[in-house]
């Protein structure tokens, strides 16, 4: 299997010890992913990791892990916000090819790539080129998805007033970070709360690599109020 872009014998080997078993199709549709990525990347800045071995670790295990500490079945509606080369929503996909993934960027460059290359995997997904806070506002997306990921820089507590609003009752935000401060981390249990969610768990794990993570899940307790989402400039104005 170690014929492609990747080391597809690694990348079963570490999915393995996250406890995500993968069988032949997702790791050879893995390894067209990194293709893809690495290609597309010549032209159009997705990402700065571009090492076969790196992009195992820090794209594919790293949003992968969602699947260890965040039950996913066949059929659930997920969402990920601001996706941008697709992650996690993609390797999610791939791992779960029945969920309803909906892949969320207003970057439409971003998504444009990642709809061709999701087309290539034959996998089946939505695409939302817009904003999570417009997203929120439409019945289409508001309180619609039992899990709603986010692997971004932004504050947590800008994170949730994205992402909670999109999340139904007794469905999950999951966010995922690098180090997070307990300044940060308490904000954004504030915030979550004035959105309907509390923080359910707050996993601190290390990727294969050594790099430290951290997984903020929360779980929605009751409906989002609808002044929730506020408008973009006052969520970055006046963070909650």
């Amino acid at each position: 299997m170690d014929v492609g872009f990747i080391s597809c014998e690694k990348m079963k080997n570490m999915s393995e010890e996250l406890g995500v078993s993968l069988n032949e199709t997702a790791i050879l549709r893995f390894d067209r992913y990194a293709s893809c990525l690495v290609e597309t990347n010549k032209a159009v800045n997705l990402t700065r990791i571009t090492e076969p071995d790196d992009i195992i670790v820090k794209h594919f295990i790293d949003s992968l892990a969602v699947c260890k500490y965040c039950s996913l079945e066949d059929g659930m509606k997920v969402c990920d916000v601001g996706t941008g080369a697709g992650f996690p929503g993609v390797p999610l996909l791939i791992a779960y090819p029945e969920l309803k993934m909906t892949l969320m960027d207003s970057t439409r460059k971003k998504l444009d790539f990642i709809r061709a290359a999701v087309g290539e995997l034959n996998l089946k997904a939505e695409f939302a080129p817009m904003r999570a806070e417009d997203a929120a506002r439409t019945d289409h997306f508001r309180e619609q998805f039992d899990v709603v990921t986010a692997r971004a820089v932004s504050q947590l507590n800008v994170l949730c007033e994205y992402c909670v609003p999109l999340v139904k009752k007794d469905g999950r935000f999951v966010s995922l970070k690098g180090k997070i401060t307990d300044e940060e981390k308490q904000k954004g249990i504030r915030a979550a709360a004035k959105l309907g969610a509390k923080l359910e768990r707050d996993i601190k794990y290390f990727l294969p690599d050594g790099s430290e993570r951290e997984m903020l899940v929360f779980i929605k307790t009751e409906k989002t109020t609808k002044i929730y989402p506020r408008p973009s400039a006052q969520i970055s104005k006046k963070p909650l």
